[in-house]
């Protein structure tokens, strides 16, 4: 059976790209559903301001009309120069089990890139270091956190198989949050905030947290800076994942730390809620109802987890222990809502230094995910 591969540019193979993988992992129990609207404005060049600096272009693979695989291709210019490389990304790619397909798709991605000067492609990443990385090798049989992303098995081999090469893994925790690592975490942060002079900052009110947001994206950039696939964010792309995401955070859940004689704070922790089961009984729309699964989980009625999405300490701050504090407001947090699990999010395998903040918890490395990378030329 011929397969077509088409370039998404209407608004109907669009609409074709983004519903794919709902048809892919509809019987599956550990996948979640994103948020159709957000997923085409993130593909919208009028509205994802990470066009100004990107090129990019996304394909759909048909089969008897019946879309079965979809690739984006993105070249992330900012990023290219920060490492002076010519190297192209494939994006969110979702196959059938299907070699052929993969193939086709891949083979697109590669083709689009060399045409663009590209000499090496790598991903599955997306547009910067806030959009969906990576593809899942390990964990399967694992709920997915709305703050990272979901795979079959059959994915490694199709990408395997078209000569790609591991570059990089994340890993993925869940800990328990015991009496015994709550009290350490409580000893310590008293310990540190006294030598320091910090103090934390507690938010009840989105109007209390607002005022500080582009702060967290101003820390967040400083920190992670160093690390592979970071840019910084502009205002324009502040604005943009400020109005993403900011419907989904519960203030509670979000802790800053500054020194008690100045106003900005050096560090931030962003807990939520696990949203997934309500994600996925939203099924892909806010409204009618969606908005009312994620309101409740949001507020931490229902479930026993919590997904902790982003932390950040200025790096000139880092030796202050800011981040013992953050996480030990965070568990307090926890405890009061009734939580005793954290999903963290994906760490670079080799990042040590914050693997080891595990070791004081009860835990597992129960998922991975991975980016390859192959030569064009």
């Amino acid at each position: 059976m011929e397969i077509e591969i088409r370039e998404a540019q209407t608004k109907k193979e669009l609409k074709q790209f983004v519903l794919l993988p709902f048809s892919i992992y509809k019987t599956n129990a550990n996948w979640v559903p994103p948020l159709i609207q957000d997923e085409l404005k993130i593909l919208d060049p009028n509205v994802n301001p990470a066009f100004d600096y990107c090129t990019s272009k996304f394909w759909i693979a048909l089969k008897n009309g019946k879309c079965v695989g979809r690739i984006g291709g993105v070249i992330n210019k900012d990023c290219n120069r920060k490492t002076n490389q010519k190297i192209a990304r494939f994006t969110r790619f979702e196959c059938e089990n299907d070699q052929k397909v993969a193939d086709a798709l891949l083979t697109t991605a590669e083709t689009w890139a060399k045409k663009n000067d590209m000499e090496k492609i790598h991903g599955p990443l997306g547009f910067n270091n806030l959009d969906t990385q990576g593809v899942l090798v390990e964990g399967f049989d694992h709920l997915q956190s709305i703050a990272s992303i979901y795979h079959l098995p059959y994915y490694q081999g199709l990408i395997e198989r078209n000569g790609y090469q591991k570059e990089i893994d994340w890993v993925e925790y869940r800990l328990t949050v015991g009496e015994k690592a709550v009290s350490k975490a409580s000893r310590g942060a008293a310990l540190v905030k006294r030598r320091y002079g910090l103090e934390v900052m507690h938010f009840k009110q989105m109007s209390e947290l607002l005022p500080y947001t582009d702060r967290v994206f101003d820390i967040l950039s400083d920190a992670f800076c160093d690390l592979p696939f970071v840019t910084p964010f502009n205002q324009k792309m502040k604005d943009f994942y400020k109005d993403k995401y900011i419907r989904f955070l519960n203030p509670a859940f979000v802790k800053m730390v500054r020194y008690k004689d100045e106003k900005e704070p050096i560090g931030f922790v962003i807990g939520m809620p696990s949203l997934s089961a309500a994600m996925k009984k939203a099924n892909g729309k806010y409204l009618p109802l969606g908005w009312y699964h994620i309101l409740r989980a949001q507020q931490a009625k229902k479930g026993d987890t919590m997904d902790q999405v982003l932390t950040g300490v200025l790096k000139e701050h880092q030796n202050t222990g800011a981040g013992v504090v953050l996480m030990a407001e965070i568990q307090e947090a926890m405890m009061q809502h009734g939580l005793k699990y954290i999903e963290t999010t994906g760490i670079f395998e080799t990042n040590n230094n914050a693997i080891s903040n595990w070791k004081n918890y009860e835990h597992i490395q129960h998922k991975r995910k991975r980016s390859y990378i192959k030569d064009l030329v």
